[in-house]
């Protein structure tokens, strides 16, 4: 959608084709790694939505949006990556009406959805840390489906007066030779109208969302330092822990920006197609998005690695799960010993202490 947001104008000959100014190479290239996108974005998004419905610890309401952007971009590496990879090969459209319509609509539904759903978890995130007495009473399993819900549904239904043809119409670009937002005989387009409320909109939200975020958490801060001798250290871990889900979405919402804005810029400086790899490389970024985050997951996160390991490798975590039960038994027989508990005890108390002062944290 923010690609296409700013209508080119023609550029000398209008029916010359906008890859016939793209070399070989570029185009070569463009495929390859689109390619390599759909392999990486859906083993990446298959194996994140698994372990986080698995794996019960980290299972919060955040993972539910997660979970929600995951499905999002792993329809857009299966449905949408194929057919653009097709066009960087065959230079054109070449799968008929029915899917020149459906592609579009696929394309710009799963960035609406993606991008509404980081909204939604940098409002959860802002209304955690700023009015947790209002987070507790709207965060429940209708609230959070709700607003699920909505994201899906907002990002298609906006588009239906597109699809009935009364709003622009989906088709054939024969300049772009793909399938995209087309204006109408009436020279109506709906692609500045669904930039500004599906990508900018959004956008606005989430940076105020963090910088309120950013202000509240400085300032509590210095207020710690100055009042509390001592701290609950469980508390400390837990705020330390919500505070890094806090931190990766918003390099998840960097990462979006630094995907979509090149593209935009590109189309907005250069119409004319005079620096034809820029486009390429554009594009390229815009199709990277939907692999990227399952390796923010990875990197920034601790549970949500451990999690993806169960998945992988369940053998290997029972395995140390045993090694670390021996290792923690009493050395006296018969005495006990507080330090002695086992993993598995470890495990149950720790996690019963996370849902009793967490509970209105799960879904």
């Amino acid at each position: 959608m923010a690609q296409d947001a700013v209508s080119s104008s023609p550029c000398g000959n209008e029916t010359i084709s906008e890859y016939s100014r793209f070399p070989t190479w570029a185009l070569n290239f463009g495929a390859t790694m689109i390619i390599l996108t759909i392999i990486v974005g859906l083993l990446g998004n298959a194996l994140t939505i698994v372990a986080l419905l698995k794996c019960q610890r980290v299972r919060n309401i955040a993972a539910a949006f997660i979970i929600s952007l995951c499905v999002a971009d792993f329809l857009f590496c299966l449905l949408v990556l194929p057919f653009s990879a097709s066009n960087f090969i065959h230079r054109d459209w070449v799968h008929g009406d029915l899917l020149c319509t459906i592609f579009p609509l696929m394309r710009y539904g799963n960035l609406g959805v993606s991008l509404l759903s980081i909204a939604m978890i940098s409002i959860n995130r802002y209304m955690m840390i700023t009015s947790h007495t209002l987070y507790t009473k709207v965060y429940k399993p209708l609230g959070i489906g709700l607003m699920i819900g909505f994201c899906w549904a907002f990002s298609f239904l906006m588009q239906l007066p597109t699809l009935l043809g009364v709003w622009g119409r989906f088709g054939y670009d024969s300049r772009l030779k793909t399938c995209t937002i087309i204006e109408t005989e009436n020279g109506i387009s709906s692609k500045t109208a669904l930039f500004i409320i599906a990508f900018v909109i959004p956008c606005s939200v989430i940076i105020f969302c963090y910088a309120k975020i950013f202000w509240t958490v400085r300032k509590s801060e210095n207020r710690m330092r100055r009042h509390s001798a001592r701290s609950d250290i469980r508390e400390a871990k837990t705020r330390k822990n919500e505070w890094r889900i806090t931190k990766m979405v918003l390099v998840i919402f960097i990462s979006f920006l630094a995907c979509y804005l090149p593209i935009t810029i590109v189309k907005t400086a250069d119409k004319c197609v005079n620096y034809p790899v820029t486009h390429v490389v554009g594009y390229v970024l815009v199709y990277l998005s939907a692999c990227v985050n399952p390796i923010i997951y990875v990197f920034m996160n601790k549970q949500y690695r451990m999690a993806m390991k169960a998945v992988l490798f369940p053998a290997s975590l029972q395995s140390s799960t045993r090694v670390t039960f021996h290792s923690h038994k009493s050395k006296t027989p018969g005495v006990a010993d507080p330090n002695s508990q086992t993993m598995v005890s470890r495990m149950s108390i720790s996690n019963t202490n996370f849902v009793i002062r967490e509970s209105e944290d799960r879904f």
